[in-house]
């Protein structure tokens, strides 16, 4: 098994229910920019910011209140040489209900150091799940990428990427 995939984890004062159905609704938590359908297996969503990240992602697993994961069906970064370093990765979100409270185990499997993004990325989901989505399970409300802005938008300055 590979050791260095991205991985966060959060630990919540909330149910596991609260945190299964917050993760689904990645409008609330990643971005307002998504088209499609989150929460429901076989559908497909997606992202984008811009010209900088271009995301086509599938909900292929979904146990309730235990564990959700989404497979990157295409993807196309601006900054990269590689434009397609998340194709055929994979979000995996693991909660588990540990003495009264709830651990978000977040994994990007196939996201490693040496792609050209990890950078970026691992500033990027970071910032998602520790901030955002921690927010979006305990009040109710996320820290997403707005329409125009947000995050995204700090990352295109921070690192210097290419703002199309």
């Amino acid at each position: 098994m590979h050791t260095n995939y991205y991985t966060s984890t959060i630990l919540v004062n909330e149910t596991a229910t609260v945190a299964f159905t917050a993760i689904k609704n990645f409008r609330a938590w990643w971005s307002e920019e998504i088209q499609g359908t989150t929460d429901k297996l076989g559908e497909t969503f997606f992202y984008h910011y811009k010209d900088v990240h271009l995301c086509k992602l599938q909900l292929i697993e979904m146990k309730p209140d235990a564990k959700l994961v989404y497979l990157v069906l295409d993807n196309q970064f601006s900054f990269t040489k590689d434009k397609t370093e998340w194709v055929n990765t994979r979000l995996i979100f693991d909660i588990i209900s540990e003495d009264g409270k709830t651990k978000i185990i977040f994994t990007h499997e196939g996201l490693v150091p040496e792609y050209e993004c990890y950078p970026v990325c691992n500033d990027a989901w970071t910032s998602y799940i520790q901030g955002s989505l921690h927010a979006l399970i305990t009040t109710g409300k996320g820290r997403p990428n707005a329409k125009e802005g947000g995050l995204n938008e700090e990352l295109v300055k921070k690192w210097g990427l290419p703002d199309k």
